[in-house]
């Protein structure tokens, strides 16, 4: 069975940072495209980054740019998410999931969830 494990989330204060890491089983970690999402409360669940072997990162939110960076350990099968300058706007449940091979902007194209891990940035 495939799962993923999502971690890493806690309380920061704004401009501190944090680590997320999402932990891959039971799939073809080199063929498959790990995205992170996003899920700010009475908005609507949005792809924010995703990496693939055969494209490397993909950003999908402009604010992210400069401040978060996606990675992945192919040996531990685990994608990272390093996210630095944090502000309060990005307190969020935050998720990752797979889909096969390519990223993609369209949510429901990932086929394998984790659970969510909160991070929760105070002003």
């Amino acid at each position: 069975d495939v799962q993923l494990q999502a971690s890493g989330g806690g309380l920061v204060q704004a401009g501190g940072s944090l680590r997320l890491s999402c932990a891959a089983s039971g799939l073809v970690f080199d063929d498959t495209a790990i995205g992170w999402f996003r899920q700010v409360p009475g908005k609507e669940l949005e792809v924010a980054l995703c990496i693939s072997r055969s494209e490397g990162s993909r950003y999908y939110v402009d604010s992210m740019k400069g401040r978060f960076i996606i990675s992945s350990d192919s040996a531990k099968n685990t994608v990272y998410l390093q996210m630095n300058d944090l502000k309060p706007e990005d307190t969020a449940e935050w998720y990752c999931a797979s889909k096969i091979k390519y990223c993609s902007s369209f949510v429901h194209g990932y086929m394998y969830w984790s659970q969510g891990t909160l991070v929760t940035v105070s002003s």
